[in-house]
């Protein structure tokens, strides 16, 4: 992952995902796990728009290994989450 801060997680600690499931490699929830939505948040806190880049890719990903799932949930599983921002402007 680029865009931001480099963190001092061990391997064992990084809520990677395991695929074509799509769990979480450190806590077996649905990935992205609470735990890592909290550290993808703060590690893009200075850049939302790459960070949704990044889930974005992920879930074209998931779609292609989780064919039986309906795209709703997908969106909401991998990109509803994020808070919003209001505009400035």
């Amino acid at each position: 992952m680029t865009g931001g801060a480099e963190t001092a997680a061990s391997p064992m600690d990084e809520h990677a995902p395991l695929t074509p499931g799509w769990t979480c490699g450190t806590c077996g929830a649905a990935w992205p796990c609470p735990d890592k939505r909290n550290r993808l948040l703060e590690e893009y806190q200075l850049d939302r728009a790459m960070l949704s880049v990044y889930l974005g890719a992920c879930l074209a990903a998931a779609a292609q290994d989780l064919q039986a799932s309906p795209g709703t949930s997908l969106h909401d599983r991998f990109i509803g989450w994020m808070p919003r921002q209001l505009r400035q402007g």
